[in-house]
């Protein structure tokens, strides 16, 4: 095998005609490839594992989660990473690509072009000092620093800079300063979080994954009072769609909007928690349960 960016051949010597060959050719370094490689070695076979990207692992080694159990999915290539890399059998050839196979059932010749990875990766350790020196192409291009597309009003201002020292020695302070931005506007201004990205020198997009996430965060002003209106499996088979249409129709909104006084905010949740109480709202953290179509108009007159 020649490792040093030319060709390589990886066969070895015919035996006869209907013996077979001693080693077994693996294309594609996903979970698939390196499970199928452990097997064939264990089996008693050479295996080449080709890979064109520069590491194996192929789409798992960038879950999260795996379906449908949710398990961990890094807990469950880890092993098997670890495994092919210290198996003496397995020859990875990463950054490789498959350019002919010739031969027949039994007794293949491929011939595999390996990339250069312009590194000694036997003495490789990643810390990065080689891209400043090298002479060639590798010219680092660092990100102007992120400017907010305008700037904050006064009372905006003094509202963040009292959010972010109460965070500032905090480590991990971000949903605590986004819930405080959230009690200070009711939602989360897009400005405040471009000002808030340039405090915390971290990336807009960053806090908007975040905050994306949970559905306590809204990104538009909302009202006075905020309707919650259960959709889980439960309360939706006991007639919640029934309830947020009765509501939309009084309101006058869709889910999601607020009402034209400011007073209702309609919004449709996941779940409340409150299965055995189903249909079920929240209304201000004030729960409801067992609702029929003909109790929501008393119910609102509650709130003003």
């Amino acid at each position: 095998m020649n490792g040093n960016g030319g060709q390589a051949v990886a066969a070895v010597a015919p035996a006869g005609e209907q013996e077979l060959s001693g080693s077994v050719l693996v294309c594609g370094g996903g979970i698939a490839g390196i499970q199928a490689s452990i097997d064939l070695s264990a089996a008693g076979f050479h295996v080449y594992l080709v890979e064109e990207s520069p590491t194996i692992g192929g789409g798992m080694a960038r879950l999260d989660k795996t379906f449908p159990t949710g398990d961990c999915a890094t807990c469950i290539i880890s092993p098997k990473l670890v495994e092919c890399m210290r198996d003496l059998n397995i020859e990875i050839l990463t950054m490789a690509d498959v350019l002919t196979l010739d031969g027949v059932a039994g007794h293949f010749t491929a011939k595999v072009r390996k990339r250069p990875r312009s590194v000694d990766a036997e003495k490789c350790t990643g810390c990065g000092d080689c891209i400043q020196a090298c002479p060639v192409r590798n010219v680092v291009q660092t990100p102007d620093a992120y400017t907010p597309s305008q700037p904050l009003t006064e009372d905006d201002e003094v509202k963040l800079t009292a959010v972010c020292s109460r965070h500032q020695s905090d480590p991990g302070g971000l949903m605590p300063i986004l819930h405080d931005v959230q009690h200070e506007y009711g939602y989360l201004p897009r400005l405040v979080l471009e000002h808030l990205a340039q405090r915390l020198e971290v990336p807009v997009a960053a806090i908007l994954r975040v905050a994306s996430f949970y559905d306590e965060f809204p990104f538009e002003p909302v009202g006075r009072h905020v309707i919650e209106v259960c959709s889980g499996t439960s309360c939706y088979a006991r007639g919640s769609r029934a309830l947020l249409e009765r509501l939309a129709d009084k309101l006058g909104i869709g889910a999601g909007e607020t009402d034209k006084d400011g007073r209702f905010t309609l919004r449709p949740v996941r779940c409340l928690g409150l299965c055995a109480l189903s249909p079920s709202m929240r209304i201000d953290g004030e729960s409801f349960g067992r609702l029929t179509p003909d109790r929501l108009p008393r119910i609102l007159e509650r709130f003003e």
